[in-house]
């Protein structure tokens, strides 16, 4: 039997591991202490091993850079207060059996506490015991608490604005799909953490009236015994179970009130670089001048007659050494001044063709106080997000575009900026390094304090505010950004809506030598032999135009081969790729295969414009009243779309497609216009809306 037990014992180590056994033999131990009668040394083991686990814990506490790092600490101070509980259970039960027999009767370290630490007097040791309740309920306990209540309900209502920026980070191309799950995971887990740190913070106020319940009962309980039982003197008994309660309130409390201290070091913690001792001697001891003012202060107090003058004076002088050293290290570190040789005056030469300068695809010009958002030398934070643009773009377009020239602008407001293509400027703004712009995305629970302005990329209301309010205004759901972020998003969008103007003949002849590496075959057939570089690449610009993606240049090389023999004309080649590419068109627009729903013209109106545009070519016209009613009703039905949280699509028949697309584009440029040759045969259509008769 017992070869049996031994068998399953090791059977269960071997299939569990010692670290997930750690925890349930730690939990089954403590249970073990209320209900088995454990010896002195037994008592002291466990409570020595009580006032280094606080110990352990405060130091780890002290010792992480953000709350995160500890998550496990609500469960630590759970686990904490259980022993503390355990232990004074299992010591209550020796002091009132054994208590009769002297101060040590309940082991050595009690004996310690109840007459070292407090004199062997029980008036003092209460005194200090209630002074250390108080301290550890009142102060720390509820404070720490009410912070991680405020931090919990904050970060919970700061989450969606924090979402929000993170997706916009994400379609901006400033990070990829894993450090933007990434980056949700610790949102979530920061609300997890600061919600059971509420919690947590109601174990330690119990605990804090528990025990002095537990004192009260053991003195009592003790005076009832040590008199009734075993026929001590009430003065007797008194002192003796008073002390040995009052060693045994001190040893749980002092614990306790390390761990209470360690949860209000977690919850109050600001700032994710250094940790709590890093933070406490750098912003506490690094001005000098209020070092020496301090000095100052102590010095004059210390020279006032009546006064410890020795001790002040004492002070006085350390605070100035201490601000002397601070001082004098600063200017070890900085370096001397770089005076740069007087530059020789040079020759007027004549002109030459390198005096004239082509104009770049991609311009950002910054005023002067954006330059270190730019600045290589200072690793700029703005040129990161811009590569990750350029990346981003590639990867979902097709192409890459013309790197972004960036120069300085001493004619541009300080905090200005604006962007070039091609030499003219296509979008400007505003941007402040050290302050966050909070956009409103239409459903905000209040207003921050800040200058009020327009996000440049999209138009949206937004207000400048400070750094510090970005907690408050997630939380009133605000989708908070910062300066680099600003530009580069208005970057992004930009080069989005203009990608078929940045697609050159230069970047269209590099697209199809890159897919010559993979398929030479098939590019060589079709470029020169069957068509002009200029045609391929005015199709590539067609479908840019209409904002269809360029990636499967497989899909598009062929299509041209098949058609090119019966037509050259780039129009006509366009609708044909577009047939071909129907279903990513489709996919990109209705993702998975749910339910099309679309606008569609009115069979009359439909007539009607198939006759004017019959062979007009791109020269066909509208009756001007007719295209009125044409636009208005587009615009109408899009944002009604819009406001169904429906893509703004219009089915029309293939013939008509191209000149509506181009007719539409300007009034309703979110509109997308597909022929009805371009849906797969397994989606399913429903007209939601239907344009020049009733909805």
């Amino acid at each position: 039997m017992a070869s049996t037990t031994s068998a399953v014992l090791q059977g269960v180590f071997v299939r569990f591991g010692q670290r997930q056994l750690a925890g349930p033999l730690l939990i089954l131990l403590i249970l073990a202490m209320m209900v088995l009668p454990l010896p002195p040394l037994v008592l002291d083991l466990f409570f020595t091993f009580n006032i280094a686990i606080s110990v352990i814990v405060m130091l780890v506490a002290m010792s992480v850079m953000k709350p995160l790092d500890f998550s496990v600490f609500p469960t630590v101070l759970l686990i904490t207060t259980l022993l503390r509980l355990s232990l004074n259970v299992a010591s209550t039960r020796v002091v009132l059996l054994d208590g009769h027999t002297g101060p040590g009767a309940a082991g050595r370290v009690i004996e310690a506490f109840g007459h070292f630490l407090v004199g062997g007097n029980y008036a003092v040791g209460f005194v200090v015991f209630m002074i250390l309740v108080i301290i550890n309920f009142v102060v720390i306990t509820k404070g720490a608490g009410r912070v991680a209540e405020v931090a919990a309900r904050f970060t919970l209502d700061a989450m969606p604005g924090k979402q929000m920026a993170i997706d916009a980070d994400l379609n901006a191309g400033l990070i990829g799909e894993d450090e933007a799950r990434k980056r949700r995971a610790t949102i979530a887990q920061e609300a997890d953490f600061f919600g059971s740190m509420d919690g947590a913070s109601k174990f330690v106020r119990g605990d804090a009236v528990a025990g002095i319940l537990i004192m009260l009962i053991n003195v009592i309980g003790g005076l009832f015994v040590g008199v009734l039982q075993h026929n001590l003197d009430v003065a007797t008994a008194a002192r003796t179970y008073t002390l040995l309660t009052i060693g045994d309130g001190l040893v749980a409390q002092i614990p306790a009130l390390i761990i209470s201290i360690a949860a209000g070091m977690v919850v109050t913690r600001v700032g994710d670089e250094e940790d709590v001792s890093q933070q406490f001697i750098g912003q506490l001891f690094n001005n000098p001048k209020l070092l020496y003012l301090t000095a100052a202060i102590i010095g004059f107090l210390g020279l006032i007659p009546g006064m410890p003058n020795l001790v002040f004076l004492l002070i006085a002088a350390a605070a100035a050494a201490v601000a002397w050293r601070i001082e004098a290290r600063s200017r070890a570190v900085q370096p001397l001044p770089v005076v740069a040789p007087p530059v020789a005056p040079r020759e007027t030469h004549e002109a030459t063709w390198a005096d004239v300068t082509l104009l770049d695809v991609l311009g950002l010009e910054v005023g002067y106080r954006l330059i270190p958002l730019v600045d290589k030398s200072q690793d700029g934070e703005l040129l990161r997000r811009i590569r990750g643009i350029r990346k981003k773009f590639a990867q979902e377009v097709g192409f890459l575009v013309s790197p972004v020239h960036i120069r300085d602008n001493l004619e541009l407001k300080p905090n200005a900026y604006k962007i070039l293509l091609k030499g003219v400027e296509i979008g400007d703004g505003e941007a402040f390094p050290g302050s966050l712009l909070a956009i409103n995305p239409g459903r905000v629970a209040g207003q921050v304090p800040g200058t009020a302005t327009k996000d440049p990329a999209f138009g949206l209301p937004a207000v400048w505010i400070d750094s510090a309010l970005r907690e408050q205004a997630q939380a009133y759901g605000y989708t908070v950004v910062d300066a680099s972020t600003v530009v580069a998003t208005h970057l992004n969008h930009l080069i989005l809506s203009h990608a078929a103007e940045l697609l050159g003949r230069q970047e269209a002849q590099a697209l199809l030598d890159h897919l010559a590496k993979e398929m030479p075959k098939l590019v060589e057939d079709v470029v020169p032999k069957m068509m002009p570089l200029g045609i391929v690449q005015k199709v590539l610009r067609n479908l840019l135009d209409e904002g269809v993606a360029i990636r499967d240049m497989r899909t598009i090389i062929e299509t041209l081969a098949d058609h090119a023999p019966r037509s050259q004309d780039a129009e006509v080649l366009t609708a044909q790729v577009r047939l071909a590419l129907g279903r990513s068109i489709v996919q990109e627009i209705f993702p998975g295969s749910s339910e099309m729903q679309v606008i569609a013209l009115d069979p009359q109106l439909e007539r009607i414009l198939l006759q004017a545009f019959a062979g007009g070519g791109d020269t066909a016209a509208i009756e001007p009243g007719l295209a009125d009613t044409l636009v208005r009703e587009s615009v109408l039905a899009a944002q009604r779309q819009e406001e169904a949280g429906l893509p703004p699509v219009l089915l029309v028949p293939g013939a008509l497609r191209p000149l509506l697309s181009r007719f539409l584009r300007r009034s309703a440029a979110q509109l997308k216009v597909l022929a009805d040759g371009e849906v797969p045969e397994n989606r399913v259509i429903k007209v939601t809306s239907i344009i020049g008769g009733r909805v």
